[in-house]
């Protein structure tokens, strides 16, 4: 499993690892490459202690709108609808465009 760690100098010549939840850890070295280790034993020492990294599928689920989703697409008056709407709105921005 890989996850994000982020590296970063700090003041007196040391470096930073760090990570978000739920990996909330951080660790300070003198080199990144100590850091890193630093960062990666913290994160041993709580797995040792009963922490557990699992993976979780999380099954997708339908948008409640999605079964209208092209209920139009036969509907001999549907392209009819959308041009008298686009004229419309064409009329309504010439309209406001005008003194």
């Amino acid at each position: 499993m890989e996850i994000p760690v982020l590296i970063e100098p700090i003041a007196n010549n040391g470096y930073r690892a760090r990570s978000g939840d739920p990996f909330a850890l951080m660790a300070e070295g003198a080199t990144r490459d100590e850091a890193l280790h630093k960062f990666r034993d913290l994160l041993a020492s709580q797995l040792v202690n009963g922490a557990e990294i699992v993976p979780l599928e999380v099954p997708a689920r339908e948008h409640p709108l999605d079964r209208f989703a092209g209920m139009f697409a036969d509907d001999p008056y549907f392209d009819d609808w959308q041009q008298a709407m686009a004229e419309y709105r064409r009329q309504v921005e010439q309209d406001q465009d005008q003194p």
